[in-house]
Parts: C-alpha cells; sequence; structure tokens
C-alpha cells in the first residue's frame, strides 16, 4: 500500500478514473493539498465524495495579500467540522516569486502554525529560496510535518529531522540531474514520505507532462534502488510514517 501524501485534484479531473489507476498501482490513498480558497472549498467536495481522500488545509505564501484574520478564523471552523481534514498546509514561505513581502509572509505562517499548535494537528511546509527563515520559524514551534518536495541539502535534511518532520519526496528524485538521490541515500526512510504534487513534478519518464498520483511507484522504485531494498519495504516503512503522523486509521 502507498499513500499520496500531497497532491492536488479538482473536480475537473475524472477522479473515478484516478481512482482506479491508483488502486491498480498499489496507491489507496491520497492527501489532498487545499491552499487557496477555491482549493478548499472544491477540496471538502472531494474528501466527502471518496472514503480514500483527505485533506490538509491552509494558505499558500503566494495568498499573503488576500489572506485575513476572518479567513485563518474559517480555517479553524472547517477543521473542527470535519475529521477527514487532517493537516494545516501547505503552508510556509516562498521567495522565488517575491521578496518584497518576505514579513507579511511569515506573520501569515506564525498564525498558521499557532493555529495548529492550537489544534494540536501535523503540517506541511512549502519552503522556496526560504530555508534559514523557515527553519528559524519552525525552531520556535513544537510541531510535526512534513517538509514538501524537499530538494535540499543533506545537513538541513538533518535538521529537519531532528525537530520532528519528516521530507516530503517526490518526481524530483527522478531527474537525471537531482542531488535529492545524495540525500534520499543518506537518511533513514523512517525519515520519509511520498508524495506527487500533482499536477505538477511529474516523475521521469513522464517529465513535463501532468503528473498523477499514479505515478508514486516510480518514486517508491528509485527509493528503493537507492536504498537497496525492496518495493514493499518502501511501501511497509513510508506508510508506517504517514499513519505515525496523520490520524487516517479512524477513517478507513
Amino acid at each position: 500500500m502507498f499513500i499520496d501524501t500531497h497532491c492536488h485534484l479538482s473536480k475537473e479531473d475524472n477522479i473515478d478514473e484516478l481512482i482506479n489507476r491508483c488502486t491498480k498501482n498499489g496507491v489507496d490513498a491520497l492527501i489532498i493539498s487545499g491552499c487557496d480558497k477555491k482549493g478548499i472549498i472544491e477540496g471538502l467536495e472531494i474528501i466527502e465524495e471518496y472514503s480514500n481522500i483527505y485533506m490538509t488545509i491552509g494558505f499558500h505564501p503566494s495568498e499573503v495579500n488576500t489572506t485575513t484574520d476572518e479567513d485563518i478564523a474559517w480555517l479553524e471552523k472547517l477543521i473542527k467540522e470535519n475529521k477527514k481534514i487532517i493537516g494545516i498546509g501547505e503552508i510556509g514561505l516562498d521567495y522565488y516569486w517575491e521578496r518584497d513581502n518576505k514579513e507579511s509572509q511569515k506573520e501569515l505562517f506564525e498564525k498558521q502554525l499557532t493555529l495548529a499548535e492550537k489544534l494540536n494537528l501535523p503540517i506541511v511546509i512549502h519552503s522556496r529560496e526560504a530555508t534559514q527563515d523557515t527553519y528559524n520559524i519552525l525552531k520556535k514551534h513544537r510541531l510535526k510535518g512534513i517538509i514538501h518536495c524537499y530538494s535540499g541539502s543533506l545537513e538541513m535534511a538533518r535538521e529537519y529531522i531532528k525537530l520532528g518532520y519528516y521530507l516530503g519526496i517526490g518526481g524530483v528524485l527522478t531527474f537525471k540531474n537531482s542531488n535529492l538521490k545524495d540525500v534520499v541515500k543518506e537518511i533513514s526512510l523512517d525519515n520519509i514520505t511520498l508524495e506527487t504534487d500533482s499536477p505538477y513534478l511529474a516523475p521521469t519518464p513522464y517529465r513535463g507532462s501532468k503528473n498523477s498520483p499514479e505515478y508514486i511507484p516510480i518514486i517508491a522504485e528509485k527509493i528503493a534502488e537507492i536504498k537497496e531494498t525492496t518495493m514493499e519495504e518502501i511501501a511497509s516503512r513510508t506508510t508506517k510514517n504517514v499513519h505515525t503522523l496523520f490520524d487516517l486509521k479512524i477513517h478507513i
């Protein structure tokens, strides 16, 4: 059994067919990320309809200019009302597109971390070109979660792991020139979760096309190759990690 811990779906996707393809590939559960109002509302409809799809919600740093305190209160209300919302994310910092709103991003990030502490929920972290600020902020909070789409150094991976975070490993691992292979080789399977970030970042040989949760085994196969172990071991260990972090057991 594999679990895609981070993907983006919409009602425009043929989800029935997607679920069938995932099941054939041994991907038995999905966690979708709702990181703006539209995505959250749409995701709530999806998780209501499909028993094996769960959700994390939060406001992505790209939403910083439009997110209010009322929106944070709305998140809290949704989480309390729906047990299939199992975490807060993806949240974090992104200095790739904009650098002139760093303080506003940090403020939004802190508010959502505080909400996660209040509700005792794991978090899913987006960090792009903001590693040190992300790490410094996370150090101030007693939380656990996933560093989504991890692509940083081995040294930083170890620091995140010390704080109690898993590394979300996706299709980037399969890219020819990716240095992520060196990180995966050195860290324990006990610190890894699998994700696609679909429809983005499709693994080789589908790089450049639309990604899909059904491709999780491609990522798992690459990890098995690097770690010199079996696909069964990858499935078992990463699924155990997901269940350790997220409260899925009451839903399945």
